[in-house]
């Protein structure tokens, strides 16, 4: 898995036998700058992009590789002996409304180099269906983390944050909330020369600035209801920056940009998850301490904790994930949820690159 944030990529090593998922190993390869910078060029229209676009995705299948080769190493796993790879790729466009969502990888290369069957392109069969294509992983929380009796909301925060509600008794339902960590990671590089905010420290030096989270919560994306998603083409620093007046403090910013994330959160979970009792954040935005006494204050009458308490590792719950999406594919299962997405139909996601 290799999400907006555009960090690196969360490699895991999952046995989906069992009646429970067991996590069996985990490595994490970050992204360099290069490859950084490439990808988040690629998200707006650019010279020869389609070259550009193809080489990236190239450079993405030898990443994910590396990443596949080092993980079995520390497992001490042949390869021979996993059953496939689910990789999800990096996103670039995500345009439901027009039909089309676009993540790169090359997972043919994949394949190749790996000597492993690969599963990919998980989003674009709903979408045909006439769904949003995302978000995909409320169908594995709903399979691996819902309680028969308490009502739970499962929050992952990684650039966009998105919910899965766990209702005893009825469907799961989810959407994706708002900008989770990519506005406050962007405005951190630009002014801390760092790639996050960590614990949230700067955003508490600063104070939210009324006016401009006002103007930020009207969006018109924050008054869709659900089905929803959204990704870098609506939230991107060309949004934030149309927002300012100038003359803010950097931190202050920083500070209504944290807000926004804990209020969009909030909301969402006010709104159409109502008597939730128990809130599970995962992503690395659950590692700001900041954000979560933020969100917790926001919804006095739940608790907030991670995934981490429920024995499953926020870090890697997606990657986790997208290991059970390529098992849904392989038995022919269908794996999105027409609730969740609005697709007409359950559908049978992902494109099988036989090795």
């Amino acid at each position: 898995m290799s999400g907006t944030s555009l960090d690196g990529v969360d490699a895991v090593l999952v046995d989906l036998g069992a009646s429970q998922t067991q996590l069996l190993a985990k490595h994490y390869l970050p992204f360099d700058e290069v490859l950084k910078n490439a990808l988040l060029a690629l998200h707006q229209p650019g010279h020869n992009e389609l070259h550009q676009a193809q080489l990236t995705g190239n450079e993405l299948a030898r990443r994910y590789a590396a990443a596949t080769v080092a993980l079995l190493q520390t497992a001490n796993i042949a390869h021979d002996q996993v059953r496939a790879i689910g990789c999800h790729g990096q996103t670039i466009r995500h345009c439901p409304n027009q039909g089309y969502t676009l993540q790169l990888g090359n997972a043919a290369l994949l394949t190749e180099l790996a000597g492993i069957t690969v599963v990919s392109d998980f989003r674009s069969r709903d979408i045909a269906a006439g769904g949003q294509g995302a978000p995909l992983v409320p169908g594995f929380h709903d399979q691996a983390l819902r309680h028969p009796d308490i009502h739970r909301v499962i929050v992952n925060i990684g650039g966009i944050s998105n919910l899965t509600n766990l209702t005893p008794g009825c469907p799961a339902t989810g959407f994706d909330c708002g900008p989770g960590n990519l506005l406050m990671d962007a405005w951190c590089v630009q002014h801390l020369a760092k790639p996050y905010d960590d614990n949230g420290t700067w955003a508490a030096s600063g104070k939210a600035l009324p006016a401009l989270l006002e103007q930020m919560l009207n969006e018109p994306f924050f008054s869709l209801s659900p089905p929803r998603s959204s990704g870098r083409d609506l939230f991107n620093m060309a949004w934030l920056r149309n927002k300012l007046q100038g003359g803010e403090r950097a931190e202050d910013v920083q500070a209504t940009l944290l807000e926004l994330t804990c209020r969009t959160i909030a909301q969402s979970i006010q709104q159409y998850c109502a008597g939730a009792k128990e809130i599970y954040l995962c992503g690395g935005g659950a590692h700001n301490q900041t954000l979560r006494t933020r969100l917790a204050a926001l919804l006095p009458g739940s608790s907030v904790q991670t995934t981490n308490t429920l024995g499953v590792d926020g870090d890697y719950l997606e990657a986790i994930a997208f290991a059970w999406l390529a098992q849904q594919a392989l038995h022919g299962k269908p794996a999105n949820l027409p609730l969740v997405t609005g697709a007409k139909h359950p559908c049978i996601l992902g494109a099988i690159y036989h090795a």
